[in-house]
Parts: C-alpha cells; sequence; structure tokens
C-alpha cells in the first residue's frame, strides 16, 4: 500500500508542477501582450485558462483519491491537504496572468503602458516567470531551501512595485488617471502573482518539515 500511496502522490505532485510551469508560460506570454499591445497572444492567455482548469481538476481529483482510498493520517494527511491548498492557489496565479492579458486585450489596438513604464514591467514579468518555474521545480524536489529563495524573488518584486507606486503618485506624471489605473491593476497583479508563488513554497515546507513559516514582514 505504501508502494501506491507514493505512486500516486508522485503524479499528484506532476500534476501541479505542470499547473506551475503553466501559470510561467501564461505570465511569460500576457507580459509580452501588455508590452507589445499584442491582441492575438492576449486572446491565447485568456483562451488558455481551460487547460489549467483542467489540470486543477485533475489535481483535486488526484488528491481526493489519495484522501479516499489511502485514509493518510500524519505527515501523510499533511501533505495531501497542503497540496490542495496548493492547487488554490497555482489556478489564481493562473488566474492573474489572464487578467494581464485581458488589460492589453481591453486597450488594444492602444498600448496599455506609457513607453517609459514598459521596461518596468518587463522585470516584473521576468521575475514573476522565474518564480512560477521555480515553484514547479520544487514541487517535484521538495526542497525546502530552495522553496525560502522564493521570498529573495519576492522581495524584488515587492521593490519594483513600491518603484511603480513612487512614480504614479510623482508629480511629474503626465499620461492621466485612466493610464494611473491600468498600471496600478497591472502591478498588484503581478505583486499577487507573486505572494502566491511565496505562498506555495510555504506550503512546500510545512509538507517537509510540519511547520508553517511565519510570513514575512
Amino acid at each position: 500500500m505504501r508502494v501506491t500511496f507514493n505512486e500516486q502522490l508522485r503524479v499528484l505532485n506532476a500534476t501541479l508542477s505542470a499547473m506551475a510551469t503553466f501559470a510561467g508560460d501564461a505570465m511569460q506570454q500576457a507580459g509580452l501582450a501588455v508590452e507589445h499591445a499584442d491582441l492575438a497572444g492576449a486572446e491565447r492567455v485568456v483562451s488558455s485558462h481551460d487547460e489549467l482548469r483542467s489540470l486543477s481538476a485533475r489535481a483535486e481529483s488526484q488528491a481526493f483519491t489519495l484522501l479516499a482510498r489511502q485514509a493518510p493520517v500524519a505527515c501523510d494527511l499533511r501533505t495531501i491537504v497542503a497540496s490542495t491548498h496548493i492547487i488554490a492557489d497555482l489556478d489564481r496565479m493562473g488566474g492573474l496572468a489572464v487578467h494581464i492579458a485581458e488589460a492589453a486585450r481591453r486597450r488594444h489596438p492602444m498600448c496599455v503602458l506609457p513607453a517609459e513604464i514598459t521596461p518596468h514591467f518587463a522585470q516584473m514579468a521576468r521575475v514573476a516567470e522565474t518564480m512560477a518555474h521555480t515553484v514547479g521545480d520544487v514541487l517535484l524536489t521538495h526542497d525546502p531551501a530552495e522553496a525560502r529563495r522564493l521570498n529573495d524573488d519576492d522581495d524584488v518584486m515587492d521593490d519594483l512595485h513600491a518603484r511603480l507606486t513612487a512614480t504614479l503618485t510623482d508629480p511629474s506624471w503626465s499620461h492621466g488617471v485612466s493610464a494611473a489605473v491600468d498600471i496600478t491593476l497591472l502591478g498588484r497583479y503581478y505583486e499577487r502573482f507573486a505572494d502566491h508563488a511565496v505562498l506555495v513554497g510555504r506550503r512546500i515546507i510545512f509538507q517537509v518539515t510540519g511547520e508553517l513559516p511565519q510570513p514575512a514582514r
């Protein structure tokens, strides 16, 4: 029975890793759609979300099967319960990528970003994509040290977000309220994407150690 449990858990973790990779790829494509006012790219991100939801449903089914058929206790139960929360985090990450793509679609054929802001968002997109792929790797390795490194990337994202806010509130801002609202929302989507990646890292540490790290202050 233990062999069966381990194999089913391996399959679940592989599905979760695929979800993280999918969310990272969606974030990359959404970022490019925003930067280049790429309507076709934005549409691909939006339409592909059904595939992520399908992976989410598969992961939920795999987790519930483990609960129902293996009757796990102690650390095994902890692992599966944490996995159900990870599914929700990964699904939300994909949803945030869709929100970014929808912003590009909504403003097309205009670019949602003023030219001087575009490099800043390109940095945010790279950090988000990196974090998603790190999550994908950690879901397979369950390396607590690697999971903790997500906090470092989150610090970078928080710094980028703070600098973005400072730009929007500077008296020299000349692009109007509508652009400021769009940029504020986009910045928040990237920040929340990173936050969910950190949450996944915390849950993985919990799975391995039994201790849930406190959020960084």
